[in-house]
């Protein structure tokens, strides 16, 4: 039996460690059809024990020291604080600074981005697809980590590349309503909508925060059918998780 993933391929601080999962072949998961075969979604119509089968392989077989806080994720900027009360609510983030707590994100196309303070004090993960990241998700991360930005490190996972992720005008104008600039991720097609380019957006944020240090980003779930889940390539799919944990 063996799961799925890839680690993260940047300088993480002392005792950080990520790793993100694939979709995986025969044998890797215990889900079948349309989410075959390593899905972590709970909320997609999957068989709830395959789903349950699939998270306990993944712990016992990364050796994650607990269970991830899967989040109830709805595209909004709520920001979840493990060393708090828990999950209590939707949240589209999540921050920890003790460590064997294991901050995740599912995703089948948003971008996951994770966190981490360059002394390895503090991690977070935040769900950024379009609303989210138009509303002020990765904003309201950095800011809820109490962390200066310039001693942030980030890294972007896999997400639905720019050559295959079409967008109406309200997408562009959500986000030139706060930054102009921001047109310059968006190129027009002969459909009349645009192909919106996630990792070029998510980078800007990031830098006009403070946060320079940026990893990762690169890999297209749409395009990699064999590796990734895709939800704007095949509705009805599973999903894929991108996890960051301080070790202890």
């Amino acid at each position: 039996m063996t799961v799925p993933w890839f680690e993260a391929d940047w300088p993480a601080p002392p005792g950080v460690r990520v790793l993100s999962t694939l979709r995986g072949g025969t044998g890797s998961g215990a889900s079948q059809g349309s989410y075959a075969h390593f899905n972590l979604g709970d909320h997609v119509g999957d068989d709830p024990v395959a789903v349950a089968e699939n998270r306990r392989r993944l712990r016992v077989e990364a050796k994650l020291p607990a269970e991830p806080a899967w989040l109830s994720q709805v595209h909004g900027t709520a920001v979840a604080d493990l060393d708090a009360a828990g999950l209590t609510g939707p949240a589209d983030a999540v921050i920890a600074r003790r460590a064997g707590k294991v901050c995740a994100i599912l995703t089948a196309d948003c971008l996951p981005v994770v966190f981490a303070a360059d002394t390895g004090e503090s991690v977070a993960a935040a769900h950024a697809g379009w609303r989210g990241l138009a509303a002020g998700v990765l904003e309201a991360t950095v800011r809820t980590l109490s962390v200066p930005p310039e001693r942030l490190l980030a890294w972007l996972g896999p997400a639905i590349g720019p050559e295959h992720f079409e967008v109406g005008a309200e997408v562009r104008d959500a986000f030139l309503r706060s930054d102009a600039a921001a047109g310059a991720a968006f190129r027009a097609n002969t459909y009349g909508r645009f192909m919106a380019d996630l990792g070029v957006l998510t980078r800007w944020r990031l830098e006009k925060l403070g946060v320079t240090r940026i990893y990762g980003g690169g890999q297209c779930t749409y395009a990699q059918g064999e590796r990734y889940f895709s939800y704007r390539r095949d509705g009805t799919t599973g999903r894929q998780a991108t996890l960051i944990w301080r070790e202890g």
